[in-house]
């Protein structure tokens, strides 16, 4: 049984979490399955709405959360992180290339260098001219993967996996499922690896 990483690049704690994963699989042996799905859709099927606008009226509330990331930076090493200055991105379409990379074997590869262009040396990356400059710069086939982005095998797929999400309890990303459990954000990464550890 392999525990699933639900995530969209939209979301910097998505981020902190990917970069996390590989040190768990290497201390348990796990192997994370990244499914993509759609945080605005998310968001829509479950009432949920992102942070700076489910508490825009509450600043202390805001600057606690910033806080919070800067000390998660600081207690993981992740000084590579920058915040992208064109936040919130639209991520529809890279989302949908994510599941046409995964289709075609190149998910790896498409979502590590989609993290790394979001949240390390980002880039605005819902321009399309920017995103196929991206994937092809990574050498990644641009018009391929955007082609089979927009075809509704792809379309049906991303909104099939953010509806699955939904049904499974989750509300946000980063979130991960293991067996029948929800987990939800980037500090619930200790319970997944702890879940992992005590697997039958």
């Amino acid at each position: 049984m392999a525990p699933v990483f639900l995530f969209d690049f939209g979301s910097p704690n998505a981020w902190f979490a990917h970069r996390l994963i590989p040190d768990i699989e290497a201390r348990t042996g796990a192997r994370f399955v990244y499914r993509p799905v759609l945080l605005g859709g998310l968001f829509k099927l479950s009432g949920n709405q992102a942070p700076m606008i489910a508490f825009a009226g509450v600043p202390n509330k805001l600057a606690y959360e910033r806080r919070e990331t800067e000390r998660f930076v600081a207690r993981h090493g992740l000084t590579q992180f920058r915040m992208n200055p064109h936040f919130p991105v639209n991520t529809l379409m890279l989302m949908r290339a994510a599941v046409a990379a995964e289709l075609a074997g190149l998910g790896a590869q498409y979502n590590e260098a989609m993290f790394r262009y979001m949240w390390e040396e980002p880039r605005k990356l819902d321009d399309l001219a920017v995103l196929a400059a991206t994937m092809a710069e990574v050498g990644l086939d641009a018009e391929q993967l955007l082609t089979a982005a927009q075809t509704p095998a792809v379309k049906a797929r991303l909104a099939a996996n953010t509806q699955a999400a939904h049904d499974a309890g989750a509300f946000g990303i980063p979130s991960f499922l293991f067996g029948d459990e929800l987990y939800f954000g980037k500090e619930r990464l200790r319970d997944v690896e702890e879940a992992l550890t005590h697997q039958p």
